[in-house]
Protein backbone atom coordinates (compact mmCIF):
# COMPACT_ATOMS: atom_id res chain seq x y z
CA UNK A 1 0.00 0.00 0.00
CA UNK A 2 3.07 2.26 0.10
CA UNK A 3 2.63 5.17 -2.30
CA UNK A 4 -0.80 4.20 -3.62
CA UNK A 5 -2.84 7.08 -5.05
CA UNK A 6 -6.09 8.16 -3.43
CA UNK A 7 -8.07 7.14 -6.54
CA UNK A 8 -6.54 3.66 -6.45
CA UNK A 9 -7.24 3.38 -2.73
CA UNK A 10 -10.83 4.48 -3.25
CA UNK A 11 -11.32 1.69 -5.79
CA UNK A 12 -9.81 -0.89 -3.44
CA UNK A 13 -12.01 0.21 -0.54
CA UNK A 14 -15.20 0.94 -2.50
CA UNK A 15 -17.11 -1.83 -0.76
CA UNK A 16 -15.64 -1.21 2.67
CA UNK A 17 -16.57 2.34 3.56
CA UNK A 18 -19.29 4.82 2.75
CA UNK A 19 -18.05 8.15 1.45
CA UNK A 20 -19.12 11.61 2.52
CA UNK A 21 -19.23 15.00 0.76
CA UNK A 22 -17.15 17.00 3.22
CA UNK A 23 -13.68 16.45 4.69
CA UNK A 24 -13.79 15.40 8.33
CA UNK A 25 -11.13 15.71 10.97
CA UNK A 26 -10.02 12.19 12.01
CA UNK A 27 -10.85 11.17 15.57
CA UNK A 28 -8.52 9.22 17.82
CA UNK A 29 -9.29 5.50 17.87
CA UNK A 30 -7.57 2.36 19.05
CA UNK A 31 -7.84 -1.30 18.21
CA UNK A 32 -6.30 -4.35 19.85
CA UNK A 33 -4.72 -7.27 18.04
CA UNK A 34 -4.94 -10.04 20.61
CA UNK A 35 -2.47 -12.84 19.88
CA UNK A 36 -2.16 -16.45 20.97
CA UNK A 37 0.17 -19.30 20.06
CA UNK A 38 -0.93 -22.75 18.96
CA UNK A 39 2.01 -24.92 18.03
CA UNK A 40 3.95 -23.05 15.37
CA UNK A 41 0.97 -20.82 14.52
CA UNK A 42 0.25 -17.36 15.86
CA UNK A 43 -3.50 -16.82 16.18
CA UNK A 44 -5.28 -13.46 16.06
CA UNK A 45 -8.71 -12.63 17.49
CA UNK A 46 -11.15 -11.13 14.99
CA UNK A 47 -14.85 -10.34 14.97
CA UNK A 48 -17.37 -9.69 12.19
CA UNK A 49 -19.09 -6.29 12.20
CA UNK A 50 -22.85 -6.12 11.80
CA UNK A 51 -24.08 -5.31 8.29
CA UNK A 52 -26.08 -2.37 9.69
CA UNK A 53 -22.89 -0.45 10.51
CA UNK A 54 -22.03 2.46 8.21
CA UNK A 55 -18.31 1.90 8.87
CA UNK A 56 -16.94 -1.34 7.33
CA UNK A 57 -20.18 -3.40 7.49
CA UNK A 58 -19.71 -7.17 7.48
CA UNK A 59 -15.92 -7.00 7.67
CA UNK A 60 -13.77 -8.99 10.08
CA UNK A 61 -11.97 -6.53 12.35
CA UNK A 62 -10.09 -6.39 15.63
CA UNK A 63 -11.94 -5.17 18.75
CA UNK A 64 -11.64 -1.41 18.91
CA UNK A 65 -13.33 1.95 18.68
CA UNK A 66 -13.16 5.67 19.34
CA UNK A 67 -10.99 6.95 22.18
CA UNK A 68 -12.64 8.55 25.19
CA UNK A 69 -10.32 11.23 26.69
CA UNK A 70 -11.69 10.32 30.15
CA UNK A 71 -9.94 6.95 29.83
CA UNK A 72 -6.66 8.74 30.58
CA UNK A 73 -7.69 9.03 34.25
CA UNK A 74 -8.28 5.32 34.84
CA UNK A 75 -6.03 3.71 37.46
CA UNK A 76 -3.85 0.88 36.17
CA UNK A 77 -1.76 -1.91 37.63
CA UNK A 78 1.23 -0.86 35.54
CA UNK A 79 1.89 1.87 32.99
CA UNK A 80 3.00 1.73 29.36
CA UNK A 81 6.61 0.74 28.78
CA UNK A 82 8.56 4.01 28.24
CA UNK A 83 9.59 2.93 24.72
CA UNK A 84 5.95 2.28 23.81
CA UNK A 85 4.84 5.61 25.28
CA UNK A 86 7.50 7.39 23.23
CA UNK A 87 6.26 5.72 20.02
CA UNK A 88 2.62 6.55 20.79
CA UNK A 89 3.54 10.20 21.28
CA UNK A 90 5.42 10.40 17.95
CA UNK A 91 3.98 11.25 14.55
CA UNK A 92 2.12 14.40 13.53
CA UNK A 93 2.98 16.86 16.28
CA UNK A 94 3.65 15.60 19.79
CA UNK A 95 0.87 13.67 21.48
CA UNK A 96 0.53 14.41 25.21
CA UNK A 97 1.13 11.69 27.78
CA UNK A 98 -2.54 11.86 28.84
CA UNK A 99 -3.74 11.47 25.25
CA UNK A 100 -1.40 8.54 24.59
CA UNK A 101 -2.58 6.91 27.80
CA UNK A 102 -6.23 7.41 26.83
CA UNK A 103 -5.61 5.83 23.42
CA UNK A 104 -3.98 2.76 24.98
CA UNK A 105 -6.68 2.38 27.63
CA UNK A 106 -9.44 2.71 25.04
CA UNK A 107 -8.04 -0.38 23.27
CA UNK A 108 -8.35 -2.32 26.55
CA UNK A 109 -11.85 -0.98 27.23
CA UNK A 110 -13.10 -1.75 23.73
CA UNK A 111 -11.72 -5.29 23.93
CA UNK A 112 -13.78 -5.82 27.06
CA UNK A 113 -16.91 -4.22 25.59
CA UNK A 114 -16.79 -6.06 22.26
CA UNK A 115 -15.15 -9.36 23.16
CA UNK A 116 -15.61 -9.79 26.94
CA UNK A 117 -11.84 -10.03 27.52
CA UNK A 118 -10.37 -8.07 30.43
CA UNK A 119 -6.66 -7.30 30.13
CA UNK A 120 -5.00 -6.58 33.45
CA UNK A 121 -4.18 -8.04 36.85
CA UNK A 122 -6.42 -9.66 39.43
CA UNK A 123 -6.81 -6.95 42.05
CA UNK A 124 -9.39 -4.77 43.78
CA UNK A 125 -10.41 -2.04 41.36
CA UNK A 126 -12.91 0.79 41.83
CA UNK A 127 -13.97 3.57 39.51
CA UNK A 128 -16.89 5.95 38.99
CA UNK A 129 -16.65 5.59 35.20
CA UNK A 130 -19.61 3.54 33.88
CA UNK A 131 -17.62 2.08 30.97
CA UNK A 132 -15.14 0.49 33.38
CA UNK A 133 -17.58 -1.04 35.86
CA UNK A 134 -17.06 -4.49 34.32
CA UNK A 135 -13.44 -4.42 35.51
CA UNK A 136 -14.55 -3.46 39.03
CA UNK A 137 -17.17 -6.23 39.09
CA UNK A 138 -14.66 -8.84 37.94
CA UNK A 139 -11.85 -7.64 40.24
CA UNK A 140 -9.46 -6.78 37.40
CA UNK A 141 -7.16 -3.76 37.46
CA UNK A 142 -6.33 -2.74 33.87
CA UNK A 143 -2.67 -3.04 32.85
CA UNK A 144 -0.87 -1.10 30.13
CA UNK A 145 2.59 -2.70 30.31
CA UNK A 146 1.64 -5.70 28.11
CA UNK A 147 0.63 -3.47 25.18
CA UNK A 148 2.79 -3.10 22.08
CA UNK A 149 2.26 -0.42 19.42
CA UNK A 150 2.07 -2.21 16.06
CA UNK A 151 0.85 0.35 13.49
CA UNK A 152 -0.99 3.63 12.96
CA UNK A 153 -3.34 4.59 10.13
CA UNK A 154 -5.37 7.71 9.35
CA UNK A 155 -8.48 7.17 7.25
CA UNK A 156 -8.09 9.07 3.95
CA UNK A 157 -10.29 12.13 3.29
CA UNK A 158 -13.72 11.64 1.74
CA UNK A 159 -14.95 8.89 4.07
CA UNK A 160 -18.13 9.31 6.10
CA UNK A 161 -16.07 8.24 9.15
CA UNK A 162 -12.42 9.20 9.65
CA UNK A 163 -10.19 7.84 12.40
CA UNK A 164 -6.59 8.20 13.49
CA UNK A 165 -6.27 4.58 14.58
CA UNK A 166 -3.49 3.08 16.65
CA UNK A 167 -3.18 -0.70 16.33
CA UNK A 168 -1.88 -2.19 19.58
CA UNK A 169 -1.29 -5.82 20.50
CA UNK A 170 -1.23 -8.04 23.57
CA UNK A 171 -1.07 -11.78 24.20
CA UNK A 172 -3.93 -13.92 25.38
CA UNK A 173 -1.91 -14.66 28.51
CA UNK A 174 -2.36 -10.98 29.45
CA UNK A 175 -6.14 -11.51 29.71
CA UNK A 176 -7.15 -11.82 33.38
CA UNK A 177 -10.80 -12.77 32.72
CA UNK A 178 -12.62 -14.14 29.67
CA UNK A 179 -16.38 -13.69 29.98
CA UNK A 180 -18.12 -16.71 28.41
CA UNK A 181 -21.04 -14.61 27.14
CA UNK A 182 -18.76 -12.10 25.43
CA UNK A 183 -18.82 -8.33 25.79
CA UNK A 184 -21.80 -6.14 26.74
CA UNK A 185 -22.07 -4.11 23.50
CA UNK A 186 -22.74 -6.98 21.09
CA UNK A 187 -21.15 -5.00 18.23
CA UNK A 188 -19.44 -8.03 16.71
CA UNK A 189 -21.59 -10.85 15.34
CA UNK A 190 -18.98 -13.54 15.90
CA UNK A 191 -15.52 -13.85 17.39
CA UNK A 192 -12.93 -16.24 15.95
CA UNK A 193 -9.28 -17.06 16.56
CA UNK A 194 -7.58 -17.33 13.17
CA UNK A 195 -4.03 -18.30 12.25
CA UNK A 196 -2.25 -15.18 11.06
CA UNK A 197 -1.96 -16.38 7.46
CA UNK A 198 -5.64 -17.34 7.37
CA UNK A 199 -6.65 -14.01 8.86
CA UNK A 200 -4.86 -12.21 6.03
CA UNK A 201 -7.08 -14.06 3.53
CA UNK A 202 -10.35 -13.33 5.35
CA UNK A 203 -12.88 -10.62 4.42
CA UNK A 204 -10.96 -7.78 6.07
CA UNK A 205 -10.31 -4.12 5.23
CA UNK A 206 -7.26 -3.47 3.08
CA UNK A 207 -5.52 -1.52 5.85
CA UNK A 208 -6.03 -4.47 8.21
CA UNK A 209 -4.36 -6.76 5.66
CA UNK A 210 -1.41 -4.37 5.46
CA UNK A 211 -1.09 -4.18 9.25
CA UNK A 212 -1.21 -7.97 9.56
CA UNK A 213 1.57 -8.18 6.99
CA UNK A 214 3.62 -5.74 9.05
CA UNK A 215 2.91 -7.78 12.18
CA UNK A 216 3.96 -11.01 10.48
CA UNK A 217 7.31 -9.49 9.51
CA UNK A 218 7.88 -8.15 13.01
CA UNK A 219 7.10 -11.51 14.60
CA UNK A 220 9.58 -13.24 12.29
CA UNK A 221 12.44 -11.15 13.66
CA UNK A 222 11.05 -10.54 17.17
CA UNK A 223 8.68 -13.36 18.25
CA UNK A 224 8.11 -11.83 21.68
CA UNK A 225 7.39 -8.31 20.36
CA UNK A 226 9.97 -6.44 22.40
CA UNK A 227 9.15 -2.86 23.44
CA UNK A 228 10.04 -0.02 21.09
CA UNK A 229 9.83 -1.84 17.75
CA UNK A 230 9.35 -0.06 14.44
CA UNK A 231 5.80 1.20 13.86
CA UNK A 232 4.46 1.67 10.29
CA UNK A 233 2.32 4.79 9.87
CA UNK A 234 -0.17 4.93 6.97
CA UNK A 235 -1.53 8.32 5.87
CA UNK A 236 -2.09 10.61 2.90
CA UNK A 237 1.03 12.55 1.88
CA UNK A 238 1.15 14.57 -1.34
CA UNK A 239 -2.08 12.97 -2.56
CA UNK A 240 -0.78 9.42 -2.10
CA UNK A 241 -1.43 6.94 0.72
CA UNK A 242 2.04 6.24 2.05
CA UNK A 243 3.73 4.06 4.63
CA UNK A 244 6.40 5.68 6.82
CA UNK A 245 8.12 4.33 9.93
CA UNK A 246 7.80 5.92 13.37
Amino acid sequence: MDGISKAELDRLEAREMATGPAPLRPRDAATLILLDRKGSDVLVLMGRRHMKHAFMPGKFVFPGGRTDPADSRIRVADELHPAELEKLRAGIGLVSVARARAIALSAIRETYEEAGLLIGRRNTFATTKPDWQGFAEQGVEPALAPLRFIARAITPPGRVRRFDTRFLSAWRSDVAVELPEGGPTNELEELVWLPLEQAMQADIPEITRSVLGDLRQRLESDPDLSPGGQVPFYRMLNKRFRRVIL
